[in-house]
């Protein structure tokens, strides 16, 4: 058995050597290239627009503390998925109703 082991040991060495000739190296994990993630716009567009509705009808904080962190810090980068404008008149209601809610405390 031990015989069958040394007679495929020169081949691989022969592979590898091979393949460090031509600049390759072996790809031990070789697997598809996962796709870029980008989000749909217009479904952002909707989750920023419900958000910003909920704000805009309350007249205290509408939400837990735990949730205002969590909006103050996803509600700005969502809107980098729409036009730049879009998002920057987006941000500017939100940011406005932020402090007008703040200041209602």
């Amino acid at each position: 058995m031990a015989q069958d082991d040394d007679r495929h040991e020169p081949q691989v060495t022969m592979l590898h050597a091979n393949m460090q000739q031509a600049g390759m190296q072996p790809d031990l994990f070789a697997a598809e290239p996962i796709p870029a993630c980008r989000p749909n716009p217009d479904k952002v567009r909707l989750r920023l627009h419900k958000i910003l509705a909920e704000a805009r009808a309350a007249q205290t904080l509408p939400w837990k503390r735990s949730t205002v962190a969590l909006y103050q810090t996803i509600f700005p980068h969502m809107t980098h998925w729409l036009p730049e404008e879009e998002g920057a008149q987006l941000r500017f209601a939100f940011d406005t109703e932020m402090e007008r809610l703040a200041e209602a405390a």
